[in-house]
């Protein structure tokens, strides 16, 4: 297992009820199965992260992306946000 930080901001805080968790996963996890783990809390969370975009220690990472995560990554979840 290894331990990642999960930051969540704006709407996905409020999907997930919180603004930072710690997580443990499988070693050798890909991106792409925690979104899915993650939509898999609850309808709110699974319709938030589908249009949110994932920061891996600061990059951005496709929503499918088999990058495998690392122990002690910081992944960022950031929906949509507009402005101007």
């Amino acid at each position: 297992m290894i331990a990642l930080t999960l930051r969540y901001f704006a709407g996905a805080a409020e999907a997930a009820g919180r603004q930072e968790e710690r997580l443990e996963v499988p070693a050798g996890t890909a991106v792409a199965a925690l979104r899915e783990q993650l939509a898999g809390r609850s309808t709110q969370m699974a319709t938030t992260i589908s249009i949110c975009s994932l920061l891996v220690n600061s990059r951005s990472v496709p929503a499918d992306s088999l990058q495998p995560l690392s122990e002690g990554d910081a992944v960022d979840i950031l929906p949509p946000f507009a402005g101007g």
